[in-house]
């Protein structure tokens, strides 16, 4: 029932996280830039999780600190930077479904790493047919794949970054997860900062007075970053990589009620049926996936 506790909370992060593209967008929308939006969602969390965290300010060794650097890049700066931009450059369509490839690639660089890792049958049939449901659920009813070089390979970029993360994370399990958490923000604002450079900060005190901007902004920053992170990185160390990663692919679920509950889109054929194949991909892959 406790393991059971653990996959519950991975299931809400991935719900929080699957509507966080709607409040990126409005930020966009009322004239926030990518790197900006992510500095001022992280500088927030930042400050909230050092109500939480232990007071300690470096990990054990300067080889384990780096690895927490590279976590707040990979989980960070990067992921966020990399997933934001895309959005402005090819379909959103495209970005739901390439972002669903983080479990397997996840999986792959897991296998490739460590020794101790074996890519079951079950695993990535699984991680297959829930895929292809991502896919009858974001293209089903439109006009498909429509390919935007960099766009996609941002999108992918993002993909490998949140992967690349989750092994990362891997390696600290020894330490507290509110640790963890406070470093990963840390170096995720400190590896943003040379974008600003080629993007000068802007004072952005107009559109941060508006209250849906900083409404939006709280929300990213208190609960999908704040909160999620700090649940999602406990479902990491509890129940593993490959098993926590999985429930990315029901992410497109969360878009899909969202669309029904809020705009009162129906519920067409196409989508039911890749709602199916992502439950009962997910409901295989976890069944006897090792992680």
């Amino acid at each position: 029932m406790k393991q059971g506790y653990y996959h519950l909370l991975a299931i809400a992060v991935v719900v929080v996280w699957g509507l966080t593209y709607i409040s990126t967008k409005v930020l966009i929308q009322h004239g926030l830039h990518p790197h900006e939006i992510f500095f001022y969602r992280f500088l927030v969390a930042y400050a909230g999780i050092w109500l939480i965290a232990p007071r300690r300010l470096l990990a054990n060794s300067w080889k384990e600190e780096g690895l927490l650097a590279l976590a707040g890049f990979f989980g960070g700066s990067l992921y966020f930077y990399t997933e934001n931009t895309a959005l402005g450059m090819t379909q959103a369509s495209n970005v739901a479904f390439l972002l669903c490839t983080a479990p397997l690639l996840t999986a792959f660089l897991s296998a490739a790493c460590y020794k101790e890792v074996r890519l079951g049958i079950r695993l990535l049939a699984g991680s297959v047919l829930a895929l292809c449901g991502v896919g009858l659920i974001v293209f089903g009813g439109k006009e498909g794949l429509k390919v935007s070089p960099w766009g996609d390979l941002l999108t992918l970029s993002a993909a490998f970054s949140w992967a690349c993360y989750s092994l990362v994370i891997r390696r600290l399990s020894h330490y507290p997860v509110s640790f963890i958490t406070r470093k990963v923000f840390f170096y995720g604002l400190v590896t943003i900062l040379p974008l600003f450079a080629i993007f000068p900060f802007r004072g952005n005190v107009g559109i941060l007075s508006q209250p849906t901007v900083w409404m939006n902004l709280l929300f990213l920053a208190l609960v999908a970053s704040l909160v999620c992170f700090v649940a999602w990185n406990v479902a990491l160390k509890k129940i593993g990589v490959m098993h926590t990663s999985n429930y990315i692919y029901l992410s497109p679920l969360v878009t899909l009620g969202a669309s029904m509950l809020i705009l009162g889109e129906g519920l067409t054929f196409t989508s039911a049926v890749g709602a199916a194949c992502i439950l009962c991909g997910v409901y295989w892959a976890e069944k006897k996936s090792g992680a």
